[in-house]
């Protein structure tokens, strides 16, 4: 691990030395999202990461999930041809701890994170998505446990229709078309893809059908954002949940949201409300032509409103915010639930010595009628009543030079999965308590130009996780709460954009990140808990114009995980433009790697996929 991460340090340090120098800015990003106080990227006093809209488009991944597996400390475990289901995982959190937002709107599931994936957008509707990681509840409230994921939707520059089709390996076979439209009153941004695969062996063939439309418009001079989305998949699952020898699993899940935004300016006040509706649907089997022997379905709908805002005075910015949600389940094996969730958020941000030094307290407060966060108090409210505070503390030592610190404590509420599930091996635990952490964090940001470096040390003590245990092998597993977990890591990454002719644009990225997990052993003989963390996880990339109009990007992943077995994957992308016509070919796991990302399922070997999109 150690010579890998050398020969990159040294071919990057090698093409620094030896290009030109260039205009381009690294600290000129754009403000980063936030729900109340808006702050420009280089502001903030939290690690965040931004995969631009040029990135995306450059890169060689296909869809979101590969997308976010090039940034290091983002764990996304795979099943089948292009990620056809995926788990999210950031700084060695569970898949129940991380959340997923689209401009802003919290899409968790109650039922279980393993549906978060299903709801990321095609990368053709994405302007940029940020990354924020480490604890991030004060934030976003409920499971940002270990951080979160914004997808910002992209917004209407032109008049165009865009339609691009795609051939490759395992049969796939992806079209799309993708049109904007805008006038003086409003803009429309519509996408459709269909998107299909016999897989890559025995049942794991797929269908995924996307539909997205955006509209921008006014109300009286007021700003409208309309989004709505829904997503339908069916494929084969073999061997994805269950065992290795479950080869007949099948699964059709569907999302879709709907969502109305805007923002009222009025002198020193921003307001910002939200109404949105979010609906996830999944039915599992696990034989594919006889669902009669064992058949789950689980519909959630969750309705929510939000005003966040924020006051800018000569003492600094305050930001507030109220979240209320209800949530509503109906399954054949969870029952029918119902949740309504409340939070409040307040926070304000000071500076001092002459903007030198930043500090942000904030507070954060919740409600769910359905969990106790605290069995010592009699009355029903407070027990179901949580609060978690933070801080946010930034130092700017010179222009290019900025320490910043956070700590904060974080929580997640046990799933309905967690609570009431039951089956043949595995009982829920109605009885189980949020999951609590005390997270800690210090980083070194240093940015001049086009050169970026940021450091990035981490702590986190969680209690009372969630783990499924029992004493004789032959009985169920069983929900409790009785884990204690501490997670320490560091991260790096370097960025640099630079021309090597007067027209040849090139971008390095290298970013390493390093987890130790320290377990605290249990009285039970069984445990289902893994801790299979990515021990060490290398990823770089290479974007370079050969000449113009001719464009390629190169990926390279390293992991090893906690469990020892490690693999390397490489993905390359070529793309040539003429006018209004773009031929591009992507290839996955170029060098044919064998292995696996979670649950012992072998990912697809080599993937080539040609592509042609045509701009109108």
């Amino acid at each position: 691990m150690k010579n890998i991460v050398s020969l990159v340090l040294i071919i990057a340090v090698n093409v620094i030395a030896h290009s030109q120098e260039t205009q381009i800015d690294l600290k000129e990003i754009t403000v980063v999202s936030s729900p109340r106080i808006e702050l420009p990227f280089s502001e903030n006093s939290r690690t965040i990461q931004v995969i631009s809209k040029e990135e995306i488009t450059e890169s060689p991944a296909n869809n979101v999930a590969e997308l976010l597996q090039q940034v290091a400390g983002i764990d996304i475990r795979r099943r089948g041809v292009s990620g056809m289901q995926a788990d999210l995982y950031i700084r060695g959190g569970g898949f129940d701890q991380t959340l997923l937002l689209i401009d802003g709107i919290k899409v968790e599931d109650a039922q279980t994170g393993h549906h978060t994936m299903n709801m990321a957008l095609p990368i053709e509707v994405i302007e940029r998505i940020e990354i924020i990681k480490g604890s991030a509840s004060r934030v976003y409230g409920q499971n940002a446990f270990s951080g979160a994921i914004n997808i910002i939707t992209s917004k209407v520059a032109e008049n165009m229709v865009s339609v691009s089709l795609e051939s490759g390996s395992y049969k796939q076979q992806n079209a799309s078309v993708t049109i904007s439209r805008k006038n003086e009153d409003q803009s429309v941004l519509f996408h459709y893809s269909n998107n299909s695969s016999d897989g890559h062996k025995y049942n794991t063939d797929y269908k995924n059908e996307n539909y997205f439309l955006k509209n921008s418009f006014e109300i009286k001079g007021l700003p409208i954002d309309m989004i709505s989305s829904f997503n339908e998949r069916k494929f084969g699952a073999n061997g994805f949940y269950a065992s290795p020898e479950a080869i007949d699993q099948y699964e059709e899940t569907q999302a879709s949201l709907l969502g109305f935004s805007t923002k009222i300016i009025s002198n020193n006040f921003i307001i910002k409300p939200k109404l949105y509706w979010k609906r996830n649907q999944d039915m599992y089997v696990y034989l594919r032509d006889n669902p009669s022997v064992y058949r789950n379905l689980h519909i959630t709908n969750k309705i929510g409103a939000e005003l966040n805002g924020s006051y800018e005075s000569n003492n600094g910015i305050t930001g507030f915010g109220v979240d209320i949600s209800s949530i509503k389940l109906s399954s054949n094996n969870l029952g029918e639930r119902k949740r309504t969730m409340v939070n409040l958020f307040l926070e304000h941000q000071m500076k001092f010595a002459e903007n030198k030094i930043d500090v942000t307290p904030g507070v954060a407060f919740s409600y769910f009628s359905d969990v106790s966060t605290n069995q010592n108090y009699q009355n029903n409210f407070f027990r179901n009543f949580f609060m978690y505070p933070g801080i946010d503390i930034g130092y700017v030592l010179n222009d290019d030079v900025k320490l910043y610190s956070n700590i904060g404590y974080t929580y997640r509420v046990p799933t309905y999965t967690d609570l009431f599930y039951t089956s043949p091996t595995t009982i829920g635990n109605e009885n189980l308590k949020p999951e609590k952490a005390f997270t800690k964090e210090i980083g070194l940001d240093y940015t001049k130009g086009n050169f970026n470096f940021i450091f990035t040390l981490y702590n986190r003590d969680a209690s009372d996780v969630i783990d499924y245990v029992k004493n004789v092998e032959s009985a169920p597993w069983e929900a409790f709460n009785i884990r204690e977990i501490n997670t320490k890591g560091y991260e790096l990454g370097l960025t640099y954009n630079f021309y090597v002719a007067s027209f040849l644009n090139h971008s390095i990225k290298i970013g390493y990140s390093n987890i130790k997990d320290d377990l605290k052993q249990t009285d039970f003989n069984f445990s289902r808990y893994s801790l299979n963390s990515l021990k060490n996880h290398l990823t770089t990339s290479y974007s370079f114009e050969i000449k113009k109009n001719l464009k390629s990007s190169i990926i390279y992943k390293y992991a090893e995980r906690n469990f020892g077995e490690d693999y390397s994957v490489m993905d390359i992308k070529v793309s040539y433009t003429l006018k209004k016509y773009n031929l591009y070919i992507t290839a996955n796991n170029l060098f044919d790697t064998i292995y696996s990302e979670t649950n012992l399922v072998e990912m697809p070997g080599r993937n080539v996929l040609l592509g042609l999109n045509v701009k109108f």
